[in-house]
């Protein structure tokens, strides 16, 4: 491989990735779709009785949709850039509850730069109803 050339990475390079952490394993993420020519990724959460805002509600914790929001978007400029990726910032606008549903997570890179790389996250319910946007901000730069 030529300096300065990343071969993006494959689904299933991701998934592993993902399933290497307790964390991203507690909230069961998986690759539905990795894309690096739309430079796009695609992950699903299923909801389980953790996640819940109040037990018996169904409805899905802000702060685990921010999680899937945040992983998302890193694995989305990792997956242009070969790795993951330490998260410098990232937001979160809800725009409905989330209940009784997995969420589907699309993830949109903006940038990969040098330093820094942007994705954009739009999580949607199982129906197809936009729930919340976000964006992140990665580092980019390598450890070496």
């Amino acid at each position: 491989m030529s300096e300065g050339i990343v071969t993006p990475l494959t689904a299933a390079e991701i998934q592993k990735m993902l399933d290497v952490s307790p964390f991203n394993l507690f909230l069961g993420l998986t690759v539905v779709t990795a894309d690096p020519v739309k430079q796009e990724i695609t992950m699903r959460s299923p909801m389980r009785s953790e996640f819940e805002r109040r037990p018996g509600s169904k409805q899905w914790h802000g702060g685990v949709i921010a999680s899937v929001i945040d992983t998302a978007g890193d694995f989305a400029v990792g997956m242009m850039v070969g790795r993951g990726l330490p998260t410098v910032n990232f937001r979160v606008d809800y725009l409905r509850p989330a209940v009784d549903t997995a969420l589907i997570a699309v993830s949109r890179v903006r940038r990969a730069g040098k330093s820094v790389g942007i994705a954009d996250v739009d999580v949607f319910d199982e129906k197809g109803a936009l729930l919340a946007v976000g964006r992140g901000t990665y580092s980019t730069l390598d450890a070496k």
